[in-house]
């Protein structure tokens, strides 16, 4: 358990770095690509709670795209209290990442960023793999070539994969199914993982893969087809919206709360060996449940508003992703505390109180109240 190694970990990162064992150690260090994201937010507060340093790589972008971020956010000029720092790099580019490594020397490494919409993956198959696939084994040679050119040899990884890896492998998925890819972006996730696995049994690299099931939150990418729903519900509530445009209602999906699954990362992190791990509520739910639920909630009924739209179908479905975690919750102790109902309610309480503040913007004239339809 995670609870035992922790002392024994904290001792042999100050030895590996210059000190004394039996000084007080430094804090521990991370790395997280993809920190802006749902996922890297949610582990981000995780381990700072911890009492970790966080370092965030980040692209650049016109626009910021900080914004799940900024309530953590403190200046770096106030170095007393800044404990996440954030630097431009891309997965897409290898020197960015060995120059980071260098400069932070974290002991642990998550890499979380891709690009994860699985519909998008098929407009953009050829960035898709270059930035999960290709992007994942970059990385993984900076933090090889950084270790073999330093010694720092305690450091750990984490790669970040994805039920969709088993496609249309019946359920229910563990480990020890086998993958099956129906879109770019899950064999670039299928790519990554191996990726993963050999530099672990090449270099004897302390790396794990992490097969999490979907997992939601108020801070899911709203063209994710559960925030999609929320945030429909929240203004066809308040009067902004009347129709949502859906495509398979029968996909049934294990959904859980984003907020758990980064525990079970840093979980995987800290134990004796380097190993993967699949991390699910083990409940599959369609998306016409969700839209009962979601609907409901606020008490409307979902079928006057949700409209089927071919152009939401994929060129290759997958049809049922239900995981699981018995190896998850025996060997690391995880298990999940946010259920599907609480999850979804959850959901539907952020995005009624964003609608209402769109509403004050769309009366007051600042807003189009016809964007939707």
């Amino acid at each position: 358990m995670a609870s035992e190694t922790d002392t024994s970990r904290s001792g042999s990162i100050a030895a590996a770095n210059g000190g004394d064992a039996s000084t007080p150690p430094r804090r521990r260090v991370a790395l997280i690509t993809g920190i802006t994201g749902q996922d890297g937010s949610y582990l981000t507060e995780f381990l700072l709670n911890k009492g970790y340093d966080v370092h965030g790589l980040i692209r650049r972008s016109s626009n910021f795209n900080t914004q799940r971020i900024n309530h953590i956010y403190i200046d770096p000029h106030n170095s007393q209290k800044a404990r996440m720092k954030l630097h431009y790099a891309d997965l897409s580019d290898a020197s960015s990442l060995r120059r980071w490594l260098d400069t932070i020397l974290p002991d642990e490494v998550y890499n979380l960023a891709a690009q994860s919409h699985v519909a998008v993956s098929f407009e953009i198959p050829d960035y898709t793999a270059d930035i999960v696939a290709s992007g994942a084994i970059r990385l993984l040679e900076a933090v090889r070539s950084h270790i073999s050119d330093t010694g720092r040899s305690h450091i750990r990884y984490y790669q970040a994969g994805s039920s969709e890896m088993y496609g249309s492998t019946p359920p229910p998925q563990s480990e020890s199914s086998p993958f099956h890819p129906r879109s770019p972006y899950a064999a670039s996730k299928c790519a990554a993982h191996w990726y993963t696995v050999n530099y672990r049994e090449a270099y004897d690299l302390y790396a794990c893969n992490g097969i999490l099931f979907n997992h939601e939150s108020p801070r899911r990418g709203e063209n994710f087809v559960t925030r999609k729903i929320t945030r429909a519900v929240g203004r066809i509530k308040v009067g902004l919206q009347s129709k949502l445009f859906l495509g398979n209602l029968q996909a049934s999906r294990d959904w859980g709360f984003a907020g758990d699954y980064v525990e079970a990362m840093w979980l995987m992190l800290q134990q004796e060996k380097p190993d993967d791990y699949v991390v699910a509520t083990e409940e599959a739910h369609t998306v016409e449940e969700f839209l009962e639920v979601a609907f409901g909630y606020v008490g409307l009924k979902w079928k006057d508003h949700v409209v089927i739209d071919k152009r939401y179908f994929r060129p290759a479905e997958v049809d049922n992703l239900k995981g699981d975690s018995s190896k998850a919750r025996r060997v690391l102790g995880w298990k999940p505390k946010v259920g599907f109902e609480q999850l979804v309610k959850m959901m539907v309480d952020e995005d009624v109180e964003l609608a209402k503040r769109e509403k004050v913007l769309v009366d007051a004239g600042f807003m189009d109240a016809h964007q939707q339809p």
